[in-house]
């Protein structure tokens, strides 16, 4: 695994590739390798007219990939369960879901179209609800795989469950924490059911370390002059959007990638280097954490499986 890189990536023809928040960052840089190497890849995002900018950009510089922008919504259910309908009425086999969209608050509360805290709504409930909507389609493909992104954050934060949207003293950065260890959780669950059930469905998880992406500036346009100076601090303390993504496209496309295991970067806490094996915190590795998570999960967005 040592030095794993992007021209590692085994021949994805004949594979069908969900990326969801496609459009820019570490989702642009996995669809991009995921089709340069013959997947089709389906661009799943809110910005469709950005997603078809990138689209363009990618064909430029490989001319043969196969890459469509379908319209996904991850802050509202209406448009997880419309693109997933029509996703696999289009493909009734799907050999990849990449969960990598995501959303970085630091501001005032915000909520979802469905009333849920707009971080746990768009990076976990949102993905758990695109998932078991898609479970299907990844169940007839051959060697299928969801990776669930999450993040370095995770390992800091707690579950509240009397209090899963972050509604009695907001924190924002707190908020954020949470979902992504709910996102870590969500995944390494996801792997026990499908084992439990005799699924040949494979559930990883990745994490980029610290790596640039457009969130920073987003997450500060409430403040923007700020939001720009700490865009600029992060271009010294952060990796590059190329190699923060690496663990994800191994999660997704090494040979021998086992469900439940867990890839982020090997130096500096986790925060940078090459691609190795790394450990979730107690909590999300918890599986009294993962069913209790996943009930509740199951109650919010009205989506069961598993």
């Amino acid at each position: 695994m040592s030095d794993w890189n992007a021209s590692h990536i085994p021949d994805q023809h004949r594979r069908v590739a969900v990326v969801t928040g496609a459009n820019s960052g570490l989702g642009l840089v996995t669809a991009t390798e995921l089709a340069r190497h013959g997947a089709h890849v389906v661009m799943a995002v809110r910005d469709t007219v950005a997603a078809e900018r990138a689209a363009e950009t990618i064909r430029r510089s490989a001319p043969r990939a196969e890459i469509e922008v379908r319209e996904l919504d991850l802050a509202s259910l209406a448009s997880v369960h419309a693109f997933a309908k029509d996703l696999a009425a289009a493909f009734p086999a799907i050999d990849l879901l990449v969960n990598n969209a995501g959303v970085v608050l630091l501001g005032p509360a915000r909520t979802t179209a469905d009333g849920f805290e707009l971080q746990l709504g768009t990076n976990m409930l949102g993905h758990f609800a695109l998932t078991g909507l898609l479970l299907g389609s990844l169940g007839r493909a051959e060697a299928a795989r969801v990776v669930s992104l999450s993040s370095i954050t995770h390992k800091n934060a707690n579950l509240d469950f009397d209090d899963l949207m972050s509604r009695r003293d907001f924190n924002a950065s707190r908020a954020y924490g949470r979902s992504k260890l709910a996102t870590t959780v969500f995944g390494l669950e996801l792997d026990r059911r499908l084992r439990a059930a005799g699924s040949p469905v494979v559930s990883v998880v990745a994490h980029p370390g610290l790596s640039r992406s457009n969130l920073t500036p987003r997450a500060w346009g409430y403040r923007p002059r700020t939001g720009r100076i700490f865009a600029r601090l992060g271009l010294l303390v952060t990796q590059s959007p190329e190699r923060g993504a690496l663990p994800q496209l191994f999660a997704a496309t090494a040979p021998g990638v086992r469900g439940g295991q867990f890839f982020g970067p090997a130096r500096l806490w986790e925060t940078r280097g090459p691609v190795v094996e790394v450990r979730p915190s107690a909590e999300a590795a918890d599986p009294s954490v993962g069913r209790r998570l996943w009930t509740a999960a199951q109650a919010l967005t009205g989506v069961t499986y598993l």
